[in-house]
């Protein structure tokens, strides 16, 4: 009986080797982890050293990367300083964009985000046969640079804004429409929206809300005189 008790001595070598324990380069990828890539690499293109194609092309490498080691090449040849997106100690606005990203997801549906709320750091739009509104018109910004990745594959994502920010953006359309109506805030402490992303056999637009900012400044002034 005894003789039958020793084969369980070898469950004991279950830790995986150090080498493998040392390596973080194959650490998995984290969504954390890619964001703040994606985020480095916006910043590099609105400094002007990367183009719109090459920022397409590594913020599609990034999405697709599973470990650290495969996204650590799309940002070694960029400056350390380039990053994150937001700098806090720039602008007055009191949230960053740390925390999950906002996901809004159509298949075969529609998904709506409008009204009085509170725009995080980066949101993520994706619609399949589907349409998805993002309406920044009321919402609450807590950040100075808001990042929207919109996908549309058969189908819409239609994002609108206020006239009193800036709007930016960046994509490509394949059999489809990408379009960001570019604007220029005068305010220079004014939110920055960036429009990522792509269409396929879809629409991705960004683009502003006419009259909304009057509306918002002559509402902001009656608060302010107690009217």
């Amino acid at each position: 009986m005894d003789l039958e008790k020793q084969p369980q001595q070898p469950l004991a070598p279950a830790v995986p080797p150090p080498a493998e324990v040392l390596d973080g380069d194959d650490i998995r990828a984290s969504d954390a982890d890619r964001d703040r890539i994606a985020d480095i690499l916006r910043e590099a293109m609105a400094e002007g050293r990367l183009t719109a194609d090459e920022h397409a092309e590594r913020i599609d490498l990034v999405y697709r990367a599973k470990t650290v080691g495969e996204l650590q090449p799309m940002v070694r040849d960029l400056p350390a300083s380039s990053g994150p997106t937001v700098r806090p100690d720039s602008q007055p606005y009191v949230y960053g964009p740390d925390g999950p990203a906002d996901n809004l997801v159509a298949v075969f549906s529609s998904a709506t985000r409008k009204g009085r709320w509170r725009v995080g750091g980066r949101t993520n739009a994706f619609a399949l046969f589907g349409s998805v509104e993002i309406d920044l018109t009321e919402a609450l910004f807590g950040q100075r640079f808001t990042v929207i990745n919109a996908t549309s594959i058969f189908g819409s994502v239609d994002i609108r804004v206020p006239e009193n920010i800036s709007l930016r953006g960046n994509g490509t359309g394949v059999f489809g429409t990408f379009e960001v109506r570019t604007l220029e805030s005068p305010d220079a402490e004014a939110p920055v929206v960036v429009v990522n992303g792509y269409s396929v056999f879809g629409t991705v637009e960004a683009r502003p809300k006419r009259g909304k900012f009057v509306a918002d400044l002559q509402r902001r002034l009656r608060k302010h005189l107690g009217h």
